[in-house]
Order: C-alpha cells, then sequence, then structure tokens
C-alpha cells in the first residue's frame, strides 16, 4: 500500500510540476505563442515528422533487441517495432509520459517468463540512449555558437569527472555482503557487460542512439521552420539538443512542460524571442502526437485481437528504475 502510495504522490507531482512550468510560461508570454503555433502547423510538417518518426522508432526497436538479447530476453525486431510505436502514443498521450514504458517492460517481461529482465532491458535501452544524447549535446554545445556556449568547458569538466566516479565507485562496490546488495551489484554488472557493452551490442547501440537524437533535431528544426523561424539551422540546432536535453526532465504532462519553459528560454537567450520559442516547441509538441499515431492503431489492433487469458498490467509496477529512464529522446517520451 506505501509503495502504490508513492507512486500515486510522484505521478501527481510530476504531473503538478509541468502545470506549474506551463502556468509560469503563459503566464510571462500570454496564450498567443500556443493558439498561434497550432494554425502554423501544416500537413507538409505533419507527414514529414511522421516518416522521420518511423525511422527513430525502428532505430529505438533495433537498440531493444541489441539489449534484450544480451540480457538472454531477446524479442523478434517486428515485435518490437510494434511495442515501441505502441509506447510511444501511451507515453506522448497520457500523463507522467513513461506508461507505454512501463506497458512494454511489463508485456515483454511475462511474454519471457522474466518480468524482472523484461524490466531491465526496458531500462538499460533507454538509459544507454539518453547517456549518448547527452554525450552528443555536450560535444555539439562545445563547438556551435549558443547561449550556453561559454559555460560549455565547465560542463565538460564535470561531465567527464562524473563518468569516472561513476566507473570508480563501480569498481570499488563490493560484490559480496547483504543479499539484497551483492545480487544488485552483480546484476547491474552483468547488464553492462551483456546487455549495453557487449561488442556484438554496443556499436548497433551507438549508432542508433545517434539516428534517433538526429532524427529528433531535425524534427525540431523543422517545427522551428513552421512555427516561422529564419534563423540558420546552425543557429538553430544547439538550441534544439538543449530543448530536447531539458524534456529528460521528469515534470511534464505526456511531454509537455518543460519542453515549452526551456525553449521559452533559450530562444530569448539566443535573441530569436520567447514566444517563438514556445511557439516552436508547440509546433514540435503537435508533429510528434500525429507522428505516434501509427501506435494508436497498433493498440487498437492489440485490443480487438486479444487474448482473454492475456495479463493484464499489475497494480504493481517498477515505476521508479523506467521513470528516471523514460522522459527522454525527443519526439516522444518512448
Amino acid at each position: 500500500m506505501t509503495a502504490a502510495m508513492n507512486r500515486t504522490r510522484s505521478a501527481w507531482l510530476r504531473f503538478a510540476g509541468g502545470a506549474a512550468i506551463l502556468a509560469v510560461v503563459v503566464w510571462r508570454l500570454g496564450t498567443g505563442p500556443f493558439v498561434d503555433a497550432f494554425g502554423k502547423v501544416d500537413a507538409t510538417s505533419l507527414v514529414t515528422a511522421t516518416a522521420i518518426t518511423a525511422v527513430t522508432t525502428a532505430c529505438c526497436a533495433w537498440r531493444w533487441v541489441l539489449v534484450a538479447r544480451g540480457l538472454g530476453v531477446g524479442i523478434p525486431m517486428r515485435s518490437a517495432f510494434a511495442a515501441y510505436y505502441r509506447s510511444q502514443f501511451l507515453n506522448t498521450t497520457l500523463p507522467c509520459g513513461v506508461l507505454g514504458d512501463v506497458d512494454r517492460a511489463v508485456r515483454h517481461g511475462r511474454e519471457v517468463g522474466d518480468l524482472g529482465r523484461g524490466v531491465r532491458a526496458v531500462v538499460w535501452e533507454r538509459t544507454a540512449g539518453q547517456v549518448i544524447q547527452i554525450i552528443l549535446t555536450v560535444f555539439l554545445l562545445f563547438l556551435l555558437p549558443s547561449p550556453v556556449r561559454s559555460s560549455m568547458p565547465i560542463v565538460m569538466v564535470a561531465v567527464v569527472a562524473l563518468v569516472l566516479a561513476v566507473v570508480m565507485l563501480g569498481r570499488s562496490l563490493p560484490h559480496d555482503g547483504p543479499a539484497v546488495w551483492s545480487r544488485t551489484v552483480r546484476a547491474i554488472v552483468a547488464d553492462l557487460r551483456d546487455g549495453v557493452l557487449d561488442r556484438q551490442a554496443w556499436p548497433g547501440i551507438v549508432l542508433t542512439s545517434t539516428v534517433v537524437a538526429v532524427g529528433h533535431a531535425l524534427t525540431f528544426l523543422i517545427a522551428a521552420r513552421t512555427a516561422g523561424s529564419t534563423a540558420s539551422p546552425a543557429t538553430l540546432l544547439p538550441l534544439a539538443f538543449i530543448v530536447l536535453l531539458a524534456m529528460a526532465v521528469p515534470l511534464n504532462i505526456a511531454g509537455w512542460g518543460p519542453r515549452e519553459g526551456v525553449a521559452a528560454w533559450v530562444f530569448g537567450m539566443a535573441g530569436l524571442g520567447s514566444a517563438h520559442g514556445v511557439a516552436t516547441a508547440v509546433v514540435y509538441g503537435v508533429m510528434g502526437l500525429v507522428a505516434t499515431l501509427p501506435g494508436a492503431a497498433i493498440l487498437i489492433v492489440n485490443w480487438l485481437h486479444r487474448d482473454a487469458r492475456d495479463p493484464e498490467l499489475p497494480a504493481s509496477v517498477p515505476w521508479p528504475p523506467l521513470a528516471a529512464t523514460a522522459h527522454s529522446e525527443g519526439v516522444v517520451r518512448g
């Protein structure tokens, strides 16, 4: 009961955080940027976003296949592709932006008869993608002009220090001791070795994660153009990666909140206008929602053909690890 109450409280806090950010944006800029943005979305931008999302979804699914195979809970590419589309739609339409990944993890875990490994496969797959996105963002912000470029040397030093600290901590952690602690440490080390860092997996993980990050950034540039921006791609690209990274903040309403707040701030800092940043973020959100509609179709087909014997999602699902990793990577939280 206590765990369920904690999850409910955490979900409401994330929802309230996203609502508070949106309220501040509306208070400072009014509703005009939101209304104008909805009116600027056109068919061309929606079709383009849908095509890009098909590619990025395939890459995400392949990344999941690679990680799951290493953990011994392999999933066919076709099934992974459909499940990933479904999870993206759920993440984009339901509060908190994580329910789709919970659904994907639990369903796969039950299908293979190992709920724990099924969940960990999703956690590590999403974590790997997020780490690659952070690395790309830091590298890009170091190279291209942006409002935060002057701070990048400090950020890079901090990132390197954090990586070294994690590596040293991993080597110093005892593999014996209390049963729960020792099992957890051994599981983490084994998962990283077999699922993420295996020589047959990590090149594909890096490649797919890079394509996903670039695809979402390209979608953001298209959203900026659709919203009326005339700035050059070199100017918009760093801003895109900053906004995409901000979407990892687990305070949102199905992805809305931090995206609009950070877009307003970074566009204002770049001299492009806070209102235009909000409009771009809103257009991006609409494009992302439409781009995940194939997931709705898959969800309907699954519902129509569901087996009455299929288990439903449990009342208690492993939210904390998924919630920590499922709020990023661009168009969707999936």
